[in-house]
């Protein structure tokens, strides 16, 4: 049954039928673009067929060439390989010809060398035996060496302890010499110094050949080199150390409580070292002690704790120790440690007198009663940041004053305990017979001294009641003498340099006058010697020492400081006596 009014499904088929063949014409379009490109593809694979048949006939051509030149190759080769072959067998001939000659040749040098060692050996042998020989002779010289040593340092050190004995008989004064080694600030002033001159000053010209001698070369322009050699009991390089001063000198203070006075002076021209000897080195804030290194000590902290340690080893309450700093200043002696009505440490200006006893004495001097070696040096230090110094070219920490310290010990004895001894008489009484020439009138006085202290009983009986004698050590610290065109100085300082020239020149003085046993000793000419008349004129076992520069530019005042030594060597002031007559209580 068909449907009705064309609405039956023809249009659908008809647009069906049209998109089929739409999609035939696409695929045939298709099928012809394909076979196009099919068509290319094998018009180019016709090509790369020709190409590949081209290229292989090329490969085919390459490899037979590649043959025929290896073929070449192998050739040439061989035929190198023949000619090397050909002189290899030349060279081989030569080199067995070559070895059969050396060969011959090392034979003969092998029975030389032989012959040689063997010869080597005997005469090595025979050197042996005449080492051995050697080496025994060697061991008895050193031996004999040692043994001649040891009888040297023995006799040497009897030598010294003789010396000393007659030191202390005769009362010479003791000199020790110390020379300083070369410091920054001697050439300091030299930049303006042509570098001959400059070289010429810093030449050493002080040297200590041992331990008594210093040698001294002394030359000027245009004139030879002389040498002048100086002997003292003891001379210090500049490498010993203050433990080694200090051990020379430490003696003396048994000594001062044996019943002596001691009195330890250091002299020489500013910059030598005197106050680096006597106090060692110092804060330049405060002038106190560097106490952090101990070695570094001078004589005066050393010798004060050496005096509380022999102290210690006496009975408690037998002995007290006072203590008085002054210094010397424009020929005025000043108090350092007098106090004003507020307890304050000042300067105070003193006089020195003679008593009638013809000793010396400061009236209303300050003494400071101490108990230890701490308190002696808080008061040394009170009484060094009052000294006076000023810096000049050659120092810039010059001392402008002469710095006495004193430690005076009062010792309470029983019976005759400061007494002179039988052996002591005996050797008193030799002593007098020995020098009766050099001093007939103190041998006539220690012989009437000696017989009454024999047959006085009342003496005998006094001296069992308990008394006080009164000892004492002096350490002083001279100021340094001064060249004025070296040291530079001007206004007050030209003036401070002047008291201190002269009044060392009246110490020189002092001692000359001693020496020659003139009537009189000058020693009011300065307020140091008359400060100083106990210790210098005898009533003291004096030590001196003399601090040089090794330098040239210091030659002058160090041969001025070795003559001045060597003059206060050769005094003679007779026998030290004991302190042994009781004293008066001192009002502090």
């Amino acid at each position: 049954m068909r449907p009705r009014g064309g609405s039956g499904p023809g249009p659908v088929w008809a647009q069906r039928v049209r998109q089929l063949q739409r999609g035939l014409r696409t695929k045939e379009e298709r099928i012809v673009v394909l076979e196009t490109e099919n068509a290319a593809l094998h018009l180019k694979l016709a090509e790369y067929q020709g190409l590949a048949g081209r290229s292989t006939n090329e490969v085919l051509q390459l490899y037979s060439a590649h043959g025929q030149q290896q073929k070449l190759q192998r050739s040439s080769v061989v035929t190198h390989l023949h000619e090397a072959i050909k002189r290899l067998k030349q060279d081989m001939k030569s080199l067995r010809s070559f070895a059969l000659e050396l060969s011959k040749d090392f034979q003969r040098q092998c029975k030389a060398y032989l012959y040689q060692a063997l010869t080597a050996v005997q005469e090595i042998q025979l050197q042996n035996e005449a080492m051995q020989m050697f080496q025994i002779k060697a061991f008895d010289l050193e031996q004999s060496l040692q043994e001649v040593t040891e009888r040297y340092e023995k006799e040497k050190q009897k030598r010294r302890v003789l010396h000393n004995s007659l030191v202390e008989l005769r009362g010479n004064i003791r000199v020790h010499c110390r020379i300083r080694p070369s410091l920054p600030f001697d050439n300091a002033d030299e930049h303006s110094v042509s570098q001959d001159r400059q070289r010429n000053f810093s030449e050493k010209v002080a040297y200590a050949v041992d331990d008594e001698t210093v040698l001294v070369k002394c030359s000027r322009p245009g004139h030879a080199s002389i040498n002048k050699t100086f002997q003292f009991e003891r001379v210090y390089s500049a490498f010993e150390s203050q433990d080694t001063v200090f051990a020379d000198v430490a003696p003396l203070l048994t000594s001062l409580l044996d019943g002596y006075n001691v009195c330890i002076m250091a002299y020489g021209q500013t910059g030598s070292g005197k106050t680096y000897t006597m106090l060692g080195p110092q804060l330049e804030e405060n002038f106190a002690f560097a106490l952090e290194d101990e070695s570094e000590l001078g004589i005066i902290p050393r010798a004060t704790q050496e005096v509380f340690r022999l102290i210690s080893e006496k009975p408690p309450g037998s002995y007290w120790v006072e203590v008085s700093v002054v210094e010397v200043y424009n020929n005025e002696i000043f108090d350092l440690l007098a106090k004003d009505s507020c307890g304050k440490v000042f300067g105070v200006k003193r006089d020195v007198v003679t008593t009638r006893e013809g000793k010396s004495n400061v009236p209303l001097l300050t003494y400071e009663t101490v108990e230890n070696a701490s308190e002696f040096l808080h008061l040394v230090i009170k009484g060094l940041q009052l000294r006076v110094r000023h810096p000049t070219l050659v120092h810039a920490h010059s001392s402008r004053s002469h710095l006495v310290v004193t430690l005076t010990i009062t010792t309470v004895v029983s019976g005759d305990s400061f007494g002179t001894s039988w052996e002591d008489e005996q050797i008193s009484q030799r002593l007098n017979k020995e020098f009766s020439c050099t001093y007939p009138q103190k041998t006539r006085e220690n012989r009437s001294t000696s017989s009454s202290r024999a047959s006085s009983p009342a003496q005998l009986e006094a001296t069992e009641k308990p008394k006080q004698v009164r000892t004492r050590l002096q350490l002083v610290d001279l100021a340094g003498s001064e060249c004025v065109g070296m040291s530079g100085v001007t206004g007050a300082a030209l003036r401070e340099t002047s008291f201190i020239n002269r009044s060392l020149s009246a110490l020189a003085d002092v001692l000359g006058a001693i020496a020659e046993q003139r009537s009189h000793v000058p020693y009011r000419n300065s307020k140091l010697t008359h400060l100083l008349q106990d210790s210098v004129g005898g009533d003291a076992k004096l030590l001196v020492m003399l601090c040089i520069s090794p330098d040239q530019k210091y030659l002058t005042e160090s041969l001025q400081s070795l003559g001045f030594g060597t003059r206060a060597r050769q005094v003679q002031r007779g026998q030290i006596k004991k302190k042994n007559l009781p004293v008066q209580s001192k009002a502090k």
